[in-house]
């Protein structure tokens, strides 16, 4: 039997990287699913239901991609390598990385923490295993003398700052096509980042090249 919840997430997905996020509807779901808006209300009681279905489908992937890669004994390498899944995953699937970071999606909104109070970025756990995987790897920068220590939640806020600001930036065509969002401005400005906060420059080009090794890059 066709599980028909699971199929109006996928369609919900499709019609996001497809047309956008204000294009979701649930009669466009109705019609991309060939059900009835009904359908809709019956398992997800409307659309912000429905959003949240599409954004916990969105980031336990998300979650995957961040920490697929196997734990070594260099964690700036291992915080490397999530850097570069963290792009790889938000040029892949622009609408979907906007609707789980972007502004404009209110059912989510209500699910948003201070990092820097509360430690995770939001009340649902299932959204916040991502920022865990980031808050996890600057505890251990931090524990292995890599980087000081200004308080793991503040630093990965800031780390993730960086990070998704040169993202949208790429995303919206600001550093061409070459991947010189990458090569340019955000491996630079991390790279910068982490000798302002302690470590070498030499450690770090050892790091990186061990990280893109691990990435299948180098």
């Amino acid at each position: 039997m066709v599980d028909q919840k699971a199929q109006l997430v996928d369609a919900g997905i499709r019609i996001l990287e497809r047309d956008g996020l204000a294009a979701l509807s649930a009669r466009k779901l109705a019609a991309e699913t060939g059900s009835s808006t009904m359908a809709v209300y019956t398992h997800f009681g409307g659309m912000t239901g429905v959003i949240d279905a599409i954004a916990q489908t969105a980031f336990a992937r998300f979650t995957e991609a961040l920490t697929e890669v196997p734990r070594t004994d260099d964690p700036v390498a291992d915080f490397i390598v999530i850097g570069i899944r963290y792009r790889e995953f938000a040029l892949a699937h622009p609408q979907r990385y906007q609707m789980m970071f972007g502004t404009s999606a209110e059912s989510l909104n209500r699910h948003h923490a201070d990092v820097t109070t509360t430690g995770t970025a939001s009340s649902r756990g299932e959204f916040a295993m991502s920022f865990g995987a980031l808050r996890d790897v600057v505890a251990r920068m931090i524990e292995a003398g890599r980087i000081r220590d200004d308080g793991v939640p503040v630093v990965a806020g800031r780390l993730w700052s960086i990070a998704h600001g040169a993202v949208l930036l790429e995303m919206a065509g600001f550093f061409g096509h070459a991947d010189h969002g990458l090569t340019q401005i955000l491996a630079p400005a991390i790279f910068d980042t982490l000798v302002g906060m302690g470590d070498e420059r030499e450690r770090i080009e050892r790091s990186v090249q061990a990280a893109l090794a691990s990435a299948g890059l180098g």
